[in-house]
């Protein structure tokens, strides 16, 4: 019997003007990142399931790597590891995923006061 454990992270630019993230935030992409583990008899094969190792270690790495200061709006997901869910480990898999937007702080511009009209000729 073959069993396998992978990660895996996706990347796609954007265009700035087609994803409206927030003020003074540029976005340059979407980032996912995933990783599977399979179980046999409750032992893992090797694989790291955990959100802080997907979020922080494969995630906001490859955000970083691509030049983004941040990464906004993430999501995420990961198969349960108690209750019911711990049978899934007896012969199955387990599962973490974790996708953003990657973006670039732009300074903020300070605001040029107005200055009050001239006074009236007379």
């Amino acid at each position: 019997m073959l069993v396998t454990a992978c990660s895996s992270i996706s990347t796609v630019r954007v265009q700035p003007e087609n994803v409206h993230v927030g003020p003074h935030l540029r976005p340059i992409a979407i980032v996912h990142a995933q990783v599977t583990s399979a179980y046999l008899l409750f032992l893992p094969i090797p694989g790291h399931i955990s959100l802080d190792y997907v979020v922080n270690r494969m995630l906001i790495h490859a955000a970083k790597q691509m030049g983004a200061d941040k990464v906004v709006d993430i999501k995420v997901d990961i198969t349960p590891g108690d209750g019911i869910w711990i049978f899934r480990q007896l012969l199955g898999w387990r599962s973490a995923e974790a996708s953003g937007v990657a973006v670039v702080v732009e300074p903020e511009t300070p605001e040029t006061p107005v200055a009050p009209p001239p006074p009236p000729a007379k």
